[in-house]
């Protein structure tokens, strides 16, 4: 399984607004060849910080949606979202176990 974390911070006292974007996003990476689940958390020291996790049956799966469908899929950001500078980060993670 392969595994792509995103994480973010919002600058600008969004957050509630963030989360309730997701909470209603259109699903497009749901049907997506590879695609198994997405999942949306913030630490609880910290909720202006946003850790999007999805889960791909593979890397190749994961490529091939984000070089099609990418700028898409953020269409339903909230206007006006500001982040912290240099907050914004991308890891790519291989599941061991589970």
């Amino acid at each position: 399984m392969f595994i792509a974390l995103s994480t973010f911070t919002i600058a600008n006292d969004m957050a509630a607004e963030v989360r309730e974007a997701f909470r209603k996003r259109p699903h497009m990476v749901d049907e997506a060849a590879g695609f198994m689940k997405l999942e949306v958390m913030y630490p609880q020291e910290n909720e202006n910080e946003i850790w999007l996790m999805t889960y791909w049956t593979d890397e190749e799966s994961y490529k091939v949606w984000f070089g099609n469908h990418y700028k898409d899929s953020h269409q339903g950001i909230p206007k006006g979202l500001k982040l912290v500078p240099g907050s914004t980060k991308v890891r790519f993670l291989e599941h061991v176990c589970g």
